[in-house]
């Protein structure tokens, strides 16, 4: 736009022009002026807007870990590790079990020591004797942490009691925390009545009663059922919803994509990647997956299909059935139906998919994530 303002508003311009020529030059020299008179206004400003976007997201900033490395003797367990945390995310750890996910945690809790790197917690050092800040975080851990000998009421009214001494308080917020988890109906139980997943739903109960504004859940989702599973995953929304920041560990790929607003996948202690989930699976080389299961066997089908171009690698899956990936992802599934066609080579069965979390793991560390 601008190159077409100063050409029109050259001096050659004014030769020969006829009158929509010259209305169209003076009207695109106001708006040029127009916008020059507002980036003047703007400028005096911009060093204070910078510093202000600077702060807004400083006061946002929940975790901020920057270069942590945690060590059990020789073994690195956590590797140089970097996190931040923004207000009212879920921010997924993703990775295998032993990948270092509990001991970042534990870590961040002040709950183990660490060989070198800096942890911020609402933008101060956490230590065992802050119990200002403690109060301010909900940690549901990934091993039941509950008393056996109490009810369900009464293991929840515990753990608030830690943080709310006011009575009624505490009431409403126990109240609040079975409504959230829904186990209104067994709270004169003691947990050994209660299923896996009703365990699991006490022990997360405990964990948010007193309203944290930062909550860790660590693989809470571990051995229950797949109703309870998605009755946890909804109100691990619904936590975040009403405004706490969340940070969730887990190793199951749904998990993390159907909760998680950013994702860091973990392996051996270090950060592979983070971003959206979107954001990991985009950034991968494949781009597209085709399965396929003909119907007889063809010579040299690998190398003819390889050929095609576009194929990152073909691998065979079982007999006649091959799994195909693809570098870009348009029109793969129609060309290679086509070349099928154009070659007299039959089909039974053939389906695409988009790479998944799984295929990102994969690309990052060569194995995946399910083994």
């Amino acid at each position: 736009m601008t190159d077409i303002i100063d050409h029109l508003d050259s001096d050659e311009a004014g030769a020969g022009e006829n009158i929509m020529e010259r209305k169209a030059r003076k009207a695109m020299k106001n708006r040029r002026d127009y916008r020059d008179r507002k980036l003047r206004n703007i400028e005096p400003y911009l060093p204070q807007l910078e510093e202000d976007i600077i702060t807004m997201m400083a006061e946002n900033l929940i975790i901020e870990v920057r270069n942590l490395t945690k060590k059990y003797g020789d073994l690195v367990a956590v590797d140089d590790f970097d996190l931040h945390v923004q207000k009212g995310e879920i921010l997924g750890l993703l990775g295998p079990n032993g990948s270092g996910k509990t001991t970042v945690i534990n870590t961040i809790l002040s709950l183990l020591k660490y060989e070198s790197g800096s942890i911020k917690v609402f933008g101060e050092e956490l230590n065992p004797g802050r119990y200002d800040l403690k109060a301010r975080i909900g940690i549901v851990p990934q091993e039941l942490a509950f008393f056996d000998n109490l009810s369900v009421y009464q293991n929840i009214d515990y753990f608030c009691g830690l943080y709310i001494d006011d009575k009624e308080k505490r009431k409403e917020y126990v109240e609040t925390a079975i409504e959230i988890v829904d186990i209104a109906k067994y709270k004169k139980f003691l947990p050994k009545q209660l299923s896996g997943g009703l365990k699991r739903r006490l022990n997360v109960a405990c964990g948010i009663a007193h309203k944290p504004e930062l909550i860790f859940l660590d693989e809470p989702t571990v051995a229950v059922d797949a109703q309870s599973r998605q009755f946890l995953l909804d109100n691990v929304k619904k936590l975040r919803d009403n405004g706490s920041t969340i940070v969730y560990t887990t190793h199951y790929l749904e998990e993390a994509e159907y909760l998680c607003d950013r994702i860091i996948i973990m392996d051996s202690g270090k950060s592979m990647v983070c971003g959206t989930s979107d954001e990991l699976k985009h950034s991968i080389t494949v781009k597209e997956k085709v399965t396929v299961t003909l119907d007889d066997d063809y010579e040299n089908i690998e190398e003819r299909i390889t050929a095609m171009g576009n194929v990152l690698d073909i691998n065979k899956l079982a007999d006649r059935k091959y799994l195909i990936r693809f570098q870009k992802s348009n029109s793969n599934l129609k060309q290679l139906l086509d070349y099928f066609a154009n070659n007299n080579i039959d089909f039974l069965e053939v389906y695409n998919e988009l790479p998944s979390l799984n295929d990102v793991f994969f690309e990052l560390t060569g194995k995946e994530l399910r083994d």
